[in-house]
């Protein structure tokens, strides 16, 4: 629901009903993960996507009867072998999606209006909503973000910390799940807790769904050469928020490189420990000189960096990793180095080798071999751990189930 913050808080302030469908669980070959969302107004607008187009006829039906009847629902959505043209997921994946109403008057209103606020500002947020547990709870919502919520009347609780809305169960199931999406949120991921009803962490009474929005992840490169800004376009395409340092102010100018976040003139290793990162961070390092490479490489591998690489020829390589063993950094630490940077796509133009870059930040992050998939016989899809909103499969996520069915709550 948090993808489509922007257009959803705008629907809130313009007072509109609508019903928003969200997947909460996956399986096998599903083309989304848990958060996408699809909604739909009063006037029969439609935004965003559950499935790639798949089942979204068949989601937007549930949504128009969730806004006249006002019930949350979940629907499980999948393949048919029997029945090929019935709605299901062709792609052999299955996927179970909450469609709730958001009527002018319902309960969970103020709550997710203010999530959807946050994270239209690009606040951090996290917003909890349960999708499995007893009929009435189904999509009541739990806030969560750092500091006070703006404009709200938070509760603030040991070990949780404030947050916003609650289940209307026992105040520790509130506590509780507060903490856990506090947990998620601090990680900058989206998954799937399972709590008891009375608030303690035993599973099976409660399934919470935690969808956390958090700025964009880094990706500061460092270089300003003609890859550098091909990569600044391939990087901002993915989604990050990129940043480019060069130390000589000459070819460090928002000019050559229009479509970065960030120009900065400094030496690379003084601005990598001054500016902010953490574990989501990408340090894609293209300088090869190793006046540059070698002190910035000492700081950027003892780091909590996701992805840190340098390019170069393979002797650039050796002699850099020489050096930076005779500057002190263990095998532990040369380990992280990605060098030479990218996959092997026999790239030669800056697009090319940025595009190289980008396959093996992506394969890096979600666990891909960066192999063909035709003739692989390997899944397709692998759970993200961390990115942006990254996601998780939850439990069910191998699960066997039927092509479609309507269900009181998820198996």
């Amino acid at each position: 629901m948090l993808d489509l913050a922007e257009e959803l808080h705008r629907w809130t302030e313009e007072g509109r009903a609508f019903a928003v469908a969200t997947v909460v669980a996956v399986g096998g070959s599903a083309p989304r993960g848990p958060g996408a969302a699809l909604a739909v107004d009063s006037e029969g607008t439609v935004i965003g996507s559950v499935s790639g187009g798949c089942v979204e006829g068949a989601v937007y039906d549930l949504c128009v009867r969730a806004l006249e009847d006002g019930e949350t629902v979940v629907e499980r959505f999948g393949y048919s072998d029997e029945d090929a043209f019935a709605v299901g997921l062709t792609c052999g994946g299955i996927i179970d999606i909450m469609v709730t109403p958001v009527g002018t008057d319902a309960p969970a209103r103020p709550v997710l209006r203010s999530a959807l606020s946050a994270a239209a500002r690009g606040e951090p947020a996290a917003v909890a909503r349960v999708v499995r547990g007893p009929a009435e709870l189904l999509g009541t919502a739990l806030l969560v973000r750092p500091g006070d919520p703006r404009g709200a009347s938070p509760r603030t609780e040991p070990g949780a910390g404030a947050y916003e809305g609650g289940f209307g169960g026992p105040a520790e199931l509130d506590r509780t799940a507060a903490g856990e999406a506090r947990a998620l949120l601090d990680a900058g991921r989206t998954g799937t807790v399972e709590l008891s009803a009375d608030g303690s962490r035993c599973p099976g009474g409660l399934t919470l769904l935690v969808e956390s929005s958090v700025p964009p992840p880094r990706m500061i490169i460092f270089g300003a050469i003609d890859f550098a800004a091909a990569l600044v376009r391939v990087g901002k395409f993915l989604g990050y928020h990129v940043s480019v340092c060069d130390a000589r102010p000459v070819f460090a100018t928002k000019t050559r490189f229009p479509e970065a976040d960030d120009v900065v003139v400094d030496w690379p290793h003084r601005y990598l420990r001054g500016t902010a990162t953490d574990a989501r961070t990408v340090l894609c390092v293209l300088t090869h000189d190793a006046k540059f490479d070698v002190p910035l490489l000492e700081v950027a591998l003892r780091m909590p960096a996701a992805f840190v690489g340098a390019l170069g020829s393979r002797r650039t390589h050796a002699d850099r990793e020489r050096r930076l063993r005779e500057a002190g950094l263990t095998e532990g630490e040369l380990d992280r180095l990605r060098s030479p940077i990218g996959l092997d796509l026999g790239a030669r133009t800056p697009e090319e080798t940025a595009l190289s870059i980008a396959a093996e930040i992506v394969a890096t992050r979600t666990g891909g071999t960066g192999m063909p998939l035709t003739g692989s016989g390997g899944p397709i899809h692998h759970e993200e751990e961390t990115h942006g909103a990254g996601t998780s499969s939850g439990p069910w996520a191998r699960s066997t189930i039927p092509m479609r069915s309507s269900m009181p709550s998820l198996r």
